[in-house]
């Protein structure tokens, strides 16, 4: 069968093709670009707990050491300290997850780091072909396939399966396929520097709101602060609304006042590495599948305001396709399996967009009873944090609560802590072949995964107990299921109560908890989640 086609070779598209090739599906990445990314220190990403362990999953890069997890975050307001968090670093290290409460430290990188760690894991994978200097002009596409057409020093045709935009905001596949791209246009503006020097706080980063020092031409009413490793910072400034033109001195200026007022004397000795100014559009496309075309990460939607990362969600975007093809490229065109994609993946991230929206007005409005209201400085700085931390409606990775994969009436289902269909939290569990694992090492394999909580299991050696009680039942239902499925066996589980049953899809959501070992319920939402019953369907050529 021909591989998945894959336009774009920024970390969507290699994430994806790396993605496909863990689960034996070959691809080719169509990068217009020379191969190699320019490094540039001010445009850095922040990744979440569940994205970071994708790409390290993804990488096999320690990028922890490349990148920088945070210790701490602050946010102030003028002189007056309004909030701190302190992180835990060593939370992927923990025995189990059923009693951690501390939250994870974000991973800070630079993007061109990151970018260069996947292309080093896509080197390595023989299942991935990136084909450099190709830029993509035609595209077509039939039931049985995809036809794409490259111009650049040596034109080319490729035949593929299916074909993934993963090619940034001026997206070539989403215009080929005429599909709207509405939304707002720079939503933010700020002016961003990376520099080397010395700060009062360790690896902690801050958000500044209302400086209390003076400052040189528009005003500087919110500054982030980012640490990288090496003493490197990343510093952000709002911008007022506008098109002003940042120049070289009114950046050098804000520099040093910001570092003048934060340690609290002259300017501290500095090195400037790199500038720029970041513009934030919020953008929604209106499809994101056309027949065997998909659109993913920035051709799909546009986000990042109040401290949102939107690579965060084009990774996610990968992370739900990548499984979803694979069965497809597998086992035959899966229909609603496949538009299960859009259905889901739109939703959360429009769900984002509308409580940024909504928060936008409170957060920057200004004046009126706002500024007189008790407590609003404080319900602006909580959306802020919520932004910059991957929490709430504005940060927190989504649930599939509504996905059309949800299986129906099961008698057995029982509540845990985790909804069905949001990510499940990183437990440690013990593998078939009696290693203990953190339960995120499992995903994205392809398999669906079945975890049966048993305390007292972690004590014992697996030979002891996985032919004894429920085990021989439970291994019996899980080798009936409809798609091969590994046998997991935790500890505890938040919420979950002795001899629960979790299903989980590839891609670590959640699907349901069962009450014991109902081997009918199981099968039902197994088969829910891959779609339905497996019909021999032709992919539709237009949608």
């Amino acid at each position: 069968m021909d591989p998945v086609i894959i336009v774009g070779a920024g970390p969507v598209g290699l994430t994806l093709a790396l993605a496909l090739a863990r689960q034996d599906v070959p691809s080719v990445v169509l990068d217009e670009g020379p191969g190699k990314d320019e490094p540039r220190p001010a445009r850095t990403v922040v990744l979440r707990e569940d994205t970071a362990a994708l790409m390290e999953r993804l990488t096999g890069a320690a990028l922890s050491e490349a990148g920088i997890r945070w210790a701490g975050w602050r946010s102030l307001r003028r002189k007056q300290v309004m909030r701190e968090v302190t992180f835990d670093n060593a939370f992927d290290n923990a025995s189990d997850g059923a009693s951690g409460e501390a939250e994870p430290a974000p991973l800070h990188i630079a993007q061109h780091v990151l970018t260069g760690a996947l292309r080093e894991a896509c080197a390595g994978e023989r299942l991935v072909r990136i084909a450099v200097d190709s830029r993509l002009d035609t595209l077509e596409q039939e039931p049985s396939g995809v036809t794409a057409h490259t111009r650049g020093p040596k034109g080319t045709w490729w035949r593929g399966s299916y074909l993934a935009g993963c090619d940034g905001p001026r997206s070539t596949v989403r215009k080929l396929l005429d599909i709207r791209f509405p939304g707002r246009t720079a939503v933010e503006r700020h002016a961003v520097a990376a520099l080397r020097t010395e700060l009062p706080w360790d690896n902690e980063a801050l958000l500044h709101r209302m400086p209390p020092w003076r400052t040189t031409g528009p005003s500087a009413g919110e500054v982030t602060g980012r640490p990288l490793p090496d003493g490197v910072w990343r510093l952000d400034w709002l911008l007022p609304p506008g098109k002003d033109l940042v120049t070289p001195e009114l950046l050098v200026t804000r520099v040093r006042e910001t570092l003048a007022g934060w340690t609290g004397g002259p300017t501290p000795p500095y090195d400037l590495l790199d500038t720029g100014v970041h513009t934030v559009h919020h953008r929604l496309a209106r499809r994101w599948r056309v027949g065997r075309v998909f659109l993913a990460g920035d051709a799909a939607h546009l986000l990042g305001a109040l401290g949102t990362q939107g690579l965060d969600e084009g990774l996610r975007d990968a992370d739900n396709l990548a499984w979803k093809l694979a069965l497809a490229w597998h086992h035959g065109p899966h229909e609603a399996l496949l538009d299960s994609y859009q259905a889901e993946r739109r939703a959360v991230v429009a769900a984002r967009l509308r409580a940024a929206d909504q928060a936008l007005p409170l957060v920057r409005g200004g004046g009126g009873l706002r500024s007189v209201v008790p407590g609003s400085a404080r319900g602006h700085d909580a959306l802020l944090t919520d932004g910059h931390l991957g929490r709430g409606a504005l940060g927190a990775p989504g649930a599939y609560a509504g996905s059309p994969l949800a299986p129906r009436h099961l008698e057995a289902e029982v509540p845990v802590d985790t909804a069905p269909g949001a990510p499940v939290t990183d437990v440690r569990v013990t593998a078939e072949d009696g290693s203990f694992v953190r339960l995120r090492d499992r995903l994205g394999r392809g398999a669906l995964l079945v975890v049966l909580i048993a305390p007292g299991t972690g004590v014992w050696e697996r030979k002891h107990w996985v032919t004894a009680g429920v085990m021989p039942r439970l291994a019996a239902a899980v080798t009936a299921l409809p798609h091969p499925a590994e046998l997991l066996v935790a500890e505890s589980y938040p919420g979950a109560a002795a001899h629960s049953v979790l299903l989980v899809r590839p891609d670590g959501h959640l699907v349901t908890a069962l009450h014991g070992v109902r081997p009918a319920d199981l099968y039902a939402a197994a088969e829910a989640t891959l779609g339905g019953p497996a019909k021999a369907e032709a992919a539709a050529g237009s949608r």
